[in-house]
């Protein structure tokens, strides 16, 4: 039996189902999450199906949360969507339930779950959940409005089929979306929409950026920056690939003070794998997508260094 069977199986045999994401949601994680809500109530209209998590500001079109009570766990199918490891699970309630399914596409450094669909080689969680449907010889299938959020999904985490994730297979998935009815060019506008406070802060990003010796490139952004703009740290999703359109630079950070005093990194790359050092900073990610933290502003200084030793390394070994 295949893991793909074992989880509709699974999806069949529960008549509740809670579905979790990460921890401060991209598109994919809410696209992912939601899009596989959407074909297991079009499946199986008499369970009660339930998505989780912390409101996304400016990504609301993509998914409305549900409130969910703690008894609602008992007898509960739990399944997590595009979560590495168990501490970026948003909600902690994810172990309450009876069974826990992962379906991921990170590398599985925390292989938690008693089920796990793990494939790091796909583009996104959503094209997963795509797979997932055609592999259950029809008895899951897609809706228009299970295709709009898996499309939200893949442009999201594919940076509208431009990073090197993309493949044929993920280009095919995609075809298979649109095929649904889906406005695309609607979905590709809202997740290019920024708002003027957005505005402002890709504008201090460009101003303030340092590069290093070896083109790695960071930018600090503080809080008393953020209030100024009148931006909020969700809107910092917004500005991360700005440093990637520079000619030249090679991988990036940009490091963003929350209001605790710790910074959230957030680490991109073209071609330098850079989620071994996001892991020495007790986070991790894609090999050119990942995220960090740091206690304080203290740590900085040697995560650019240690940056700049990626990007040194990179370019001697072209």
């Amino acid at each position: 039996m295949t893991i793909e069977e074992k989880i509709i199986n699974k999806i069949k045999e529960f008549d509740k189902i809670i579905i979790h994401r990460h921890q401060n949601a991209d598109p994919d994680a809410l696209g992912s999450q939601g899009g596989l809500a959407e074909v297991i109530k079009a499946a199986f209209p008499q369970k009660s199906v339930k998505v989780v998590g912390e409101d996304v500001k400016g990504l609301k079109w993509i998914l409305t949360e549900d409130e969910v009570s703690d008894e609602e766990y008992a007898d509960a199918l739990v399944i997590v969507t595009d979560t590495a490891n168990t501490p970026r699970i948003d909600d902690e309630r994810y172990d309450k339930g009876t069974c826990l399914i992962k379906i991921d596409h990170h590398p599985n450094d925390d292989a938690y779950g008693d089920i796990l669909l793990v494939r790091p080689e796909a583009s996104s969680c959503s094209e997963i959940i795509v797979d997932l449907v055609n592999a259950s010889d029809g008895e899951l299938s897609l809706t228009k409005e299970a295709a709009r959020r898996l499309y939200a999904g893949i442009i999201g985490d594919t940076g509208r089929f431009m990073y090197d994730c993309t493949t044929p297979h993920t280009m095919r998935v995609t075809a298979q979306l649109l095929e649904q009815g889906i406005d695309a060019a609607l979905v590709n506008r809202k997740m290019d929409e920024i708002n003027e406070a957005e505005a402002k802060l890709s504008a201090y990003v460009y101003q303030n950026l340092q590069i290093t010796k070896h083109h790695a490139a960071y930018v600090i952004i503080k809080n008393a920056v953020l209030s100024e703009l009148g931006a909020e740290d969700s809107g910092t999703a917004h500005v991360v690939s700005l440093p990637g359109r520079i000619e030249g630079i090679a991988c990036w950070t940009i490091f963003v003070e929350q209001e605790d005093g710790t910074y959230r990194l957030r680490i991109r790359s073209k071609k330098p794998v850079i989620n071994e050092l996001a892991k020495e900073y007790g986070g991790g990610g894609h090999p050119l997508a990942s995220g960090a933290r740091l206690e304080d502003a203290s740590g900085i200084l040697e995560f650019v260094e240690k940056l700049d030793d990626v990007a040194a390394k990179y370019t001697e070994e072209k």
